[in-house]
């Protein structure tokens, strides 16, 4: 467990708290207050990738690049993966550390999306196949260990924007079977290009849906391609057509060989009891490394390192 922590504290964004930590010695609050302020965000236009396009922060947001957004998803909320992110914007008035939902920035060079279809797709039908396909798909999941995810309903209907190239919806999913759990947004935006789609996946609890789409406007307007990388400026001679339509961005099978966005893996959305267990391990290992160093016995034998928080 020691060893854990030490390559957890290790981390470049979390040893400037870490030495705060200590040198405050106050509480657990103090060293998440130093976390928090050890993040470098930023604001104003972001180039996003290798010229993917430019990522204009909006008004009441916040940036992380990539490296600290893989910090956050990875070691901060405890899921696999988070690398290939592009980064991730956050409320400004809320704490990545303690109440805050974000929007994490991927891209998906999966080539030009028809979306010629967008007008004939009856959502309330693929709901139904959706959930029909949940057994298939949680036997999987249940084999790697994870938590089965059950497919509640849309929380907002999915929306094609024609003229903007825009698509967005929102999911509310239940992870694992327990009722008394509160249930996980999964707010999806897609932005069509030449080449591929922005994606920007806001990840909240339900509750959190009005403030979610109190933003979203700003959102949807905030990624521009760089030149040629345009939907319009599609070449049917040259560049390749993606197996899927709308249809199957809102289905999110083509998520499914992604790893990282996969039905959003265990649930990306650990803050609060989580995020507090884990900082109250290493705030008890903390404690241990202050104090003089003591013989503790297990299982009969005496054993000098420290014990499992």
């Amino acid at each position: 467990m020691r060893k854990l922590l030490l390559t957890f504290l290790a981390g470049i964004f979390m040893m400037p708290a870490f030495a705060a930590f200590i040198g405050e010695n106050d509480s657990t609050n103090t060293f998440l207050d130093s976390l928090e302020a050890s993040f470098q965000y930023q604001t104003g236009d972001i180039q996003l990738g290798d010229d993917i396009g430019t990522l204009k922060v909006p008004k009441g947001f916040r940036y992380l690049d990539p490296k600290q957004a893989q910090f956050v998803i990875h070691d901060l909320w405890g899921n696999p993966g988070g690398d290939g992110t592009l980064g991730m914007i956050v409320p400004e008035n809320m704490a990545i550390t303690n109440d805050a939902w974000a929007f994490i920035i991927t891209y998906d060079e999966m080539g030009y999306v028809k979306d010629d279809d967008a007008d004939e797709i009856d959502y309330d039908e693929m709901l139904e196949e959706i959930q029909k396909e949940e057994t298939a798909i949680n036997e999987e999941r249940v084999k790697e260990g994870y938590e089965a995810i059950h497919m509640v309903g849309w929380a907002a209907k999915p929306y094609y924007d024609a003229d903007k190239k825009v698509l967005h919806w929102a999911k509310e999913l239940q992870f694992g079977d327990s009722a008394e759990v509160e249930h996980t947004l999964n707010y999806n935006v897609r932005i069509l290009g030449r080449k591929g789609v922005l994606v920007l996946n806001a990840v909240a609890l339900v509750h959190e849906l009005p403030d979610v789409q109190a933003n979203i406007d700003p959102v949807l307007s905030s990624f521009t391609y760089a030149d040629g990388k345009k939907y319009a400026d599609f070449d049917p001679d040259v560049d390749e057509v993606a197996a899927w339509t709308i249809g199957g961005l809102v289905a999110g099978k083509v998520l499914a060989k992604a790893g990282f966005f996969a039905i959003i893996l265990k649930n990306i959305k650990l803050i609060g009891l989580g995020i507090m267990a884990l900082f109250t391990g290493i705030w008890k290992w903390v404690k241990r490394k202050t104090e003089p160093p003591t013989v503790r016995t297990f299982g009969g034998e005496n054993n000098n390192d420290a014990p499992q928080a």
